[in-house]
């Protein structure tokens, strides 16, 4: 594949700009040379994604953002947020790779080390977290999953989140005795390498982790089966929201 021929769509399936400015910005620094990496949020959604409300809500939008990006030629796209909302869905309208981050980031881990141990935001999402992990195959190398207690959207203005942060993974590795450290959100991208450093672990942001994963498989010619389940999906009217036709 030629320089400059692999073009990525990271979408942030939440509405918050600032979110999505900062997962664009780490997912570029990830990319290998001449890879053109975009970030995108919907129009329409929930500022934050925190509850299974808020992940149904954010489904429609991260499809239409796939959709159009089918039409602009995107060779792979990243779900960039922690339950991977609508993968299996724009799996199907894609037909280059879609990833999502919270997927690779536990898949990643497991490369890493003999378990690892996944640092959220909020309480009410711990649940979530261990049922991606199942779905996967990975809740066996997976010790625990934690909370910060930080709402999302406080992630960009709390003044002790990196600190905050910090002592819940340095907590994480001694109550779980994990090797690793996979960060359960992605707008905690831009901590991985000072968590680090200060943890003298393995710690695995999903944006970065997920971006890379997308280029591999791309210039690997590789892309979503066809085949049966992901198939694309029969053409259909749905009442109260534009037909299939238009996606």
């Amino acid at each position: 594949m030629s320089e400059g021929s692999v073009r990525i769509l990271v979408v942030n399936p939440n509405t918050t700009a600032s979110m999505t400015a900062l997962i664009g910005e780490h997912a570029r620094t990830a990319a290998g040379p001449g890879v053109l990496v975009d970030a995108v949020n919907p129009d329409t959604g929930p500022v934050s994604v925190e509850s299974h409300v808020d992940e149904a809500m954010a489904v429609p939008g991260v499809l239409r953002e796939i959709s159009a990006g089918e039409h602009a030629g995107y060779d792979g796209y990243v779900i960039a947020c922690f339950g991977d909302p609508g993968l299996l869905a724009a799996r199907e309208l894609a037909r280059g790779p879609v990833v999502g981050i919270a997927e690779t980031a536990m898949r990643a881990a497991g490369y890493l080390g003999r378990s690892f141990s996944v640092v959220t935001t909020l309480s009410r999402t711990i649940g979530h977290a261990w049922d991606i992990a199942r779905r996967y195959g990975l809740a066996d190398l997976c010790t625990g999953v934690h909370a910060c207690e930080i709402p999302v959207v406080e992630l960009e203005t709390d003044p002790e989140v990196r600190h905050t942060i910090t002592e819940t993974c340095r907590a994480a590795l001694r109550d779980d005795g994990s090797d690793v450290i996979v960060l359960g959100c992605a707008g905690m991208a831009d901590l991985r390498d000072d968590i680090s450093m200060r943890l003298g672990v393995p710690v695995v942001d999903g944006v970065t982790t997920a971006t890379v994963t997308v280029e591999s498989l791309v210039r690997l010619g590789l892309r979503t089966s066809k085949r049966g389940e992901l198939a694309t999906p029969p053409v259909k009217d749905h009442a109260g929201l534009p037909s299939t036709a238009s996606w």
